[in-house]
């Protein structure tokens, strides 16, 4: 809930629709890497591919799912590895956060759009809703770290309004979320400190995104509280 600039989070969720909100789920899978042998998305985290985690966590929380990607053989491995996506190319040839999410914008059907990152696999739903549930009234709704750091991959957008802004973002030759985001009027920042309500460790900003990493928590994090389908809250 949101009153007067504060934020009341309660932890007794139970995912009912955001009145009068549509939204989609844009994941960003088309970052041309040498990270892993394999995509990002599809390493295998408890036999499972990192993005089956985050498709399972946003899913029950939207209207559609849809992964971007850069190439023709992307589309092809992640339309083969995952079942109710749908998978798309992104419209510019050039491999960045911002073209994705400018894809994703330009296809999504929601009024408004939860962008993610494909290796994500803790992403958590409480933490999904919540800036879902804060989004009605501004451009976007983005967490943000005591240091200022700012989770832009983890965050809500009103569609066509950030649609445009990364279109302006492009033409003038930027290419960064950061830029993007300064381009929106609206942005509601949500303390990662209130996040720790429904999420403790704030697992859902772990981002496996080096080969050491995903080996460390392949070993470290292979229990079932870790690797189980996430579940949803009873209403």
């Amino acid at each position: 809930m949101i009153s007067a600039g504060r934020i009341y989070i309660t932890t007794n969720l139970s995912y009912t629709p955001v009145v009068d909100l549509k939204a989609s789920a844009v994941i960003l899978a088309g970052g041309l890497s040498s990270r892993y042998t394999s995509e990002n998305g599809l390493a295998l985290l408890g036999g499972r591919p990192l993005l089956a985690y985050v498709v399972d966590a946003v899913k029950p929380l939207v209207g559609e799912v849809l992964v971007v990607v850069k190439t023709k053989e992307q589309a092809e491995a992640y339309g083969q590895a995952l079942d109710g996506v749908d998978v798309v190319m992104d419209v510019y040839k050039e491999a960045c956060p911002l073209v994705g999410a400018l894809t994703g914008f330009t296809v999504a059907d929601g009024d408004y759009t939860l962008l993610l990152a494909c290796d994500t696999p803790f992403v958590s739903r409480d933490v999904l809703w919540l800036l879902l549930e804060m989004a009605p009234g501004v451009d976007a709704v983005i967490p943000r770290w005591p240091n200022g750091y700012i989770e832009p991959l983890q965050a809500v957008y009103h569609t066509k309004t950030a649609e445009k802004a990364a279109q302006k973002t492009i033409r003038k030759e930027e290419r960064s979320m950061n830029a993007m985001i300064k381009n929106l009027k609206r942005v509601r920042y949500v303390s990662t400190v209130a996040l720790k309500q429904v999420d403790p460790k704030l697992k859902t900003f772990t981002n496996l995104n080096t080969l050491i990493e995903f080996r460390k928590f392949n070993i470290s994090h292979s229990s079932k509280q870790f690797l189980q389908k996430p579940q949803p809250h009873e209403k």
